[in-house]
């Protein structure tokens, strides 16, 4: 039997590793494609463009491991289906569920494979991918962007501090602007909040409210109930430059939704995030569980029905998974069910083929 295992482990393991990268590869050169004339700018070189694709490699194996097991175990257990290979092994008295009792243990070790790209690789190749990316659209201004707070140089040359800024508001929160000439601190400006006004054209500017003035030089201080500062870019290059909810990890997004609570804000977004970041790698064991078992049942056909069959199975999980997440973005249910609902009702159906499988 362990020879058996062995074999079909290995052939497994070969054909996954082309379907998961090869479908990582297109998705990542097609990203590169959408992007290509913002980086013409640049005059990049085929090593450019290499690195980027290759930075946005994790990202997209991340998303496309679960599709790539479930299409990789129809395929290959359907094809020893179709050849009576598996009634050849029961035949001379192995057991099915013993046969596969060592994928079980491998998709349980593709959930944490799973887990550790999503927080420790994606986060850091993803940031790398946006430094490139900003290099190659020749837009390297200084700019940190770590748990909600921001550094950068205002356009008049000005230190400035955002210790918290919510994209989706354009609204920043604890603003600090030094003023710096010859190594000296010469003015400083504190304000509570600063929001986006849109006009028309130069009347577009950002509004800071609750304002103290700090003049170092002239050692006065001087409270404003508001005050324009146009110098500040607009939400637009903090939206390009920000991380997204994806590209962070799971305690990272822990921390900036507790910064957030602290100023009394409430994202229940960033909550169903952070809840789909344990849920979604389960999906790999449930994916490939389904597979097994769907395989085996001798109804899958050959193999191009079951390539089908894994990408429409991938579809309806996705768009129920999406669905349950915009649910709790919106509010309607609560974020752990909104991330879990659906890795638990695949995982289920996934538990329950699995035990059927006939002996």
């Amino acid at each position: 039997m362990r020879i058996i295992q062995a074999y079909y482990i290995k052939e497994f393991l070969k054909i996954l590793g082309i379907i998961a990268l090869g479908l990582a590869l297109i998705f990542s050169i097609l990203d590169l494609i959408d992007k290509i004339d913002e980086f013409m700018a640049g005059n990049p070189s085929i090593i450019n463009f290499s690195l980027y694709i290759f930075f946005n490699l994790p990202k997209y194996l991340y998303y496309l491991l679960p599709m790539a097991l479930l299409i990789c175990s129809l395929f290959v257990f359907s094809q020893a289906s179709r050849n009576k290979e598996l009634i050849a092994l029961k035949a001379i008295g192995g057991r099915l569920k013993k046969l596969f009792y060592p994928f079980v243990f491998l998709g349980m070790l593709f959930s944490f494979f799973g887990f550790f790209i999503g927080e420790v690789v994606v986060p850091d190749f993803s940031e790398r991918a946006r430094e490139l990316k900003n290099s190659l659209k020749k837009k390297q201004e200084e700019f940190k962007f770590k748990e909600g707070t921001l550094w950068m140089r205002a356009k008049e040359g000005a230190l400035v501090n955002i210790e918290l800024y919510l994209p989706e508001k354009k609204i920043a929160k604890k603003i600090s602007l030094f003023t710096i000439k010859h190594s000296m601190l010469k003015k400083r400006i504190e304000a509570e909040e600063a929001e986006w006004v849109d006009g028309n054209g130069s009347q577009n500017t950002w509004i800071l409210k609750n304002v103290n003035v700090y003049d170092i030089e002239k050692g006065t201080v001087k409270s404003l109930a508001e005050m324009r500062y146009p110098y500040l870019e607009s939400p637009e290059f903090f939206g390009e430059r920000i991380k997204k909810p994806e590209e962070m990890g799971i305690f990272e997004l822990y921390r900036y939704t507790e910064k957030l609570k602290t100023m009394g804000i409430k994202d229940s977004k960033l909550k169903v995030d952070m809840n789909s970041k344990v849920s979604y790698p389960f999906t790999n064991l449930f994916m490939l569980l389904l597979g097994i078992s769907l395989s085996v049942s001798g109804r899958v056909g050959v193999s191009l029905f079951a390539a089908g069959l894994g990408l429409f199975i991938s579809f309806l999980y996705w768009l129920g998974y999406t669905l349950m997440l915009s649910m709790g973005y919106a509010g309607i249910f609560p974020p752990l069910l909104a991330a879990w609902i659906m890795p638990v009702i695949f995982g289920i159906i996934a538990i329950y083929l699995f035990k059927r499988i006939p002996e």
